[in-house]
């Protein structure tokens, strides 16, 4: 076995509990054991997908003890681009934070933050469904404790909400697997595979009983129709680069319906068939529209980036639904994309309102920032990228998506959402773009010039180690459009994988298959 498959998972836990109970007075210590620690992960997750990318699916059995019976992680051309995503993108947030003194703002910032990526990694990594369980709720947990970091009535009340919402998904997500195990007997993802191959059509009510149970338990994760409503006032009320983070929280419940979805319940199953699909496409329509309405009516800044981050989420299951090859390649190359869109739009956000106040969130006319022109460039780019304009990744992921999608009998409808919601999300930009940056620069309007305004202390120019984040996350939207091409051919290969798992059900099963 490779040991290095279990090191994304066991080096942020054993991490985590060094910084929060030997350097929790020490912010300096912690700081540079927390960021020395998410550089060392995303050196090990850059060797696993180089790994991966030789074609083989690589197991690790803990305890040495094989799979059914065992708990085994998988590591396969997905679950390492997805180990590395969440690598990538903590390392950029955590200087940021570290740059910006985000991290100062309340108790064990550091520790917390290596439990989430611990618990990211491992729902990427794991091969048992009882264990994506643990790590979600591992995650729920950790994210939390971010979430109210720095304190405030307003974000105690956003993350009681979201912890209630999660703590109803969890719920659910024990009552499907129970339904699973009694009806297979296992919950090892791939003898899951095998066991629900072999049920006949009329026996096969309690599996698609647990097929559309996870697919809301999944949809609560990826912020889906019609239990989405909890990401809008969490990601909004969230510190900024907790809610960059963040962005590669609703990708876990993509990944978890693209696993599951492609390995468990493939279209092709006598048990659920197309069922799952239909419904995810239905849901991912609503979701699309819900978000892109949502950026248009927004009234405040960060409620109009998460809004626009459900909206992507929409886009995204738009294309998963399908689960075709092709249809495969184009949401694993918009799932980049849209991740660093994110992140860049919430901490360009935290930016902007750490230097107009935190008053200053609403999308109206006030003083120009300090560095109006810099902020509104940044802000543009983000824009640009979420909206999925050129010449960013985001133009070529929306054409990957209707490419891929020409041969659905639902094209008219899908091409439909995905234009118009681009059309309104470009809209609903302009207008913040506009409110922020551009009228903010004209003379103020009498009846507001009368007003007297009590003298403030400036605000902070924004610093180099935070300009250097935002810039991080740009160079790598330019990146992912100017190695397009590269990157799609990983991404066939990927989806080659999952579309055929003879090779990860026979590896994973191979000792199990041994000893009969």
């Amino acid at each position: 076995m490779n040991h290095w498959i279990i090191a994304p998972v066991i080096l942020p836990a054993l991490l985590a509990p060094v910084i929060a109970f030997v350097m929790r007075h020490d912010i300096v210590l912690a700081r540079s054991f927390s960021l020395a620690g998410t550089a060392i992960l995303a050196v090990i997750a850059l060797g696993l997908t180089l790994l991966a990318a030789g074609g083989a699916t690589h197991v690790y059995e803990l305890g040495n003890w094989p799979a059914p019976f065992g708990i085994v992680l998988v590591l396969d051309r997905l679950s390492a681009m997805m180990v590395l995503l969440t690598a990538v993108l903590a390392l950029i947030v955590q200087a940021y934070a570290v740059g910006t003194g985000w991290d100062r703002r309340g108790h064990h910032f550091h520790a917390l933050f290596q439990f989430q990526l611990m618990g990211i990694c491992g729902a990427f990594l794991t091969g048992d469904a009882f264990n994506l369980f643990v790590f979600f709720e591992v995650l729920l947990i950790a994210s939390y404790g971010l979430m109210i970091h720095g304190g405030g009535k307003e974000r105690l009340r956003a993350g009681l909400q979201y912890v209630v919402m999660n703590l109803a998904g969890s719920t659910l997500f024990l009552f499907a697997l129970g339904t699973i195990y009694a009806t297979t007997g296992t919950l090892n993802i791939a003898d899951l595979a095998v066991r629900l191959q072999e049920i006949p059509a009329e026996d096969a009510a309690l599996a698609r009983v647990a097929a559309l149970l996870l697919m809301i338990v999944f949809a609560v994760k990826a912020a889906l129709f019609p239990v989405q409503f909890w990401l809008p006032g969490t990601y909004a009320n969230a510190p900024g680069p907790v809610a960059a983070l963040f962005a590669i929280m609703t990708k876990v419940g993509a990944y978890a319906i693209l696993r599951f979805y492609t390995v468990v319940f493939p279209p092709d199953t006598v048990a659920t068939g197309t069922l799952p699909g239909d419904v995810l496409l239905v849901m991912a329509l609503v979701t699309l529209a819900l978000g892109a309405f949502g950026v248009l009516g927004a009234r405040r800044l960060l409620p109009l980036v998460s809004f626009s981050v459900l909206g992507s989420m929409g886009t995204l299951l738009l294309a998963m639904s399908a689960f075709t090859p092709q249809a495969i390649v184009a949401s694993l190359y918009y799932l980049l994309h849209s991740t660093f869109a994110a992140a860049i739009l919430f901490l360009v956000a935290d930016l902007v309102v750490s230097q107009r106040g935190a008053s200053q969130d609403r999308l109206a006319v006030a003083p120009p920032a300090a560095q109006n022109g810099l902020l509104a460039a940044l802000f543009f780019a983000g824009a640009i990228a979420m909206a999925g304009m050129p010449p960013l990744s985001g133009f070529l992921g929306k054409l990957l998506i209707l490419d891929a999608v020409r041969d659905s009998d639902q094209v008219t409808l899908i091409w439909t959402a995905i234009l118009a919601g681009s059309l309104v999300t470009i809209v609903g930009f302009a207008r913040a773009g506009s409110l922020l940056f551009w009228k903010s620069t004209e003379l103020v309007p009498a009846e507001v010039a009368e007003t007297p305004v009590p003298p403030a202390k400036a605000p902070p120019l924004a610093s180099g180690v935070g300009l250097a984040g935002v810039g991080a996350i740009l160079a790598a939207l330019l990146a992912l459009t100017v190695l397009a091409g590269p990157a799609t051919a990983y991404f066939e290969q990927a989806a080659a994988q999952l579309n055929d798992p003879s090779d990860y059900i026979a590896t994973v099963l191979a000792r199990a298959a041994e000893g009969n």
